[in-house]
């Protein structure tokens, strides 16, 4: 398995930025009420955020499929990674976009998380696209 991701590092890579996206999937799916509540959002925004974690939810479905399930393995999944690390990147120009704008979307209870959590993933996916890219691509 190690080698169908180029070595142990790409492995891990994959592991941390899935298991990222999981982690948010849950605290947007099943922990609805605490996530909007943290940030201040009010519960106006739960169906928007049960929403965005569907999404989420299915990006973590298909990463388990294609690493682990999928007979072929990464070959010739260039589109799925791509399309995650434009959403991450996305992600990334919005959070910060919305944290200087300060006029929607922010209050009291925003933190430097929203921008921190999509540079990350955008970091680890654009990894990803670029070490694993002879077999996306293949």
């Amino acid at each position: 398995m190690i080698e169908k991701f180029n070595g142990i590092i790409y492995l891990i890579v994959f592991l941390v930025h899935f298991v990222g996206y999981a982690f948010y999937a849950f605290r947007c799916l099943a922990g609805t009420k605490a996530f909007v509540d943290q940030y201040g959002m009010g519960d106006g925004a739960a169906i928007m955020t049960r929403f965005f974690g569907s999404f989420i939810v299915g990006s973590v479905l298909m990463a388990i499929y294609i690493g682990f399930v999928r007979a072929d393995g990464l070959a010739n999944t260039w589109a799925f990674f791509n399309l995650i690390f434009l959403q991450n990147v996305f992600a990334f120009i919005f959070a910060i976009w919305s944290h200087k704008k300060g006029n929607l979307g922010t209050n009291e209870k925003t933190s430097i998380e929203g921008i921190i959590a999509p540079g990350v993933l955008t970091l680890l996916s654009a990894i990803l696209c670029y070490g694993l890219a002879d077999r996306i691509y293949s």
